[in-house]
């Protein structure tokens, strides 16, 4: 059976960075892959540098409009061929081994659900020694204390999950909110404690504004998973002490 991953990538102004994700991608031992960038109306060079990687397995997708990470994800994942559904996002950097270690990984626990360690890198994709380590597992309620999942280094195994299961919705911190979605069905997120991703933290506003995630994850909480007040506040400031010592 094929192991075909479709790698899905939002696009937005992504000028600076687009190139070094492409190739990080490219550079993949797991060559069984189709990269699909999603350009979300970009006003800069983003769409002129993808041109010079397009070919049978990179392809450029444009959306109708800006519709936010949510939106440009959600095309992606319509547009997706392989077995498994891979993220990235247009700044991060993937260690060579990722796709290969991951999927590895999801065979060996026959997982639906996986996600990997990370670093935190600056600008140039040089990592800055900081690296969060994953649990083994995260069930939904365990999730909401612990928002630990990073985007650029889920994977999804389509032989398990539809599509719809999967689809984001447009809200803010749509990941995370995605996640949730699926855990509260009862699956289980397998956590692979390798560090195969690199976090530039370079032009990510919403991750840096530290008022702006505790409303994110607060709305969360509150709007999206109707939580009660008492039991928000308690995965709260569980979520407020890992998010801490993730950057320490």
């Amino acid at each position: 059976m094929r192991d075909t991953v479709s790698i899905v990538v939002p696009v937005y102004n992504a000028g600076r960075c687009i190139a070094d994700t492409i190739t990080s991608v490219l550079k993949q031992t797991h060559t069984d892959h189709e990269l699909l960038l999603v350009d979300d109306g970009s006003t800069d060079n983003s769409r002129e540098i993808i041109a010079g990687f397009l070919s049978e397995t990179v392809r450029l997708l444009q959306n109708k409009g800006p519709k936010g990470a949510a939106g440009a994800r959600n095309t992606g994942i319509e547009a997706a061929s392989g077995r498994f559904i891979a993220f990235i996002d247009a700044d991060d950097l993937w260690k060579e081994d990722k796709l290969s270690h991951q999927i590895e990984f999801m065979k060996q626990t026959d997982a639906a659900f996986s996600f990997t360690g990370y670093e935190f890198a600056d600008e140039n994709g040089r990592g800055l020694g900081t690296v969060v380590r994953v649990p083994g597992k995260l069930s939904y309620r365990q999730a909401l204390k612990n928002t630990t999942i990073f985007t650029s280094t889920v994977m999804f195994d389509m032989d398990k999950l539809s599509k719809d299961d999967i689809f984001m919705p447009c809200v803010k911190s749509e990941d995370t909110a995605t996640w949730w979605k699926i855990l509260k069905t009862g699956l289980v997120a397998y956590g692979l404690d390798e560090n195969l991703t690199l976090y530039r933290r370079m032009g990510k506003q919403l991750s840096s504004n530290k008022l702006e995630a505790i409303r994110r994850i607060w709305n969360l909480y509150r709007n999206e998973e109707h939580l009660g007040l008492i039991y928000s506040i308690y995965c709260f400031c569980n979520w407020a002490v890992r998010a801490v010592a993730r950057r320490v």
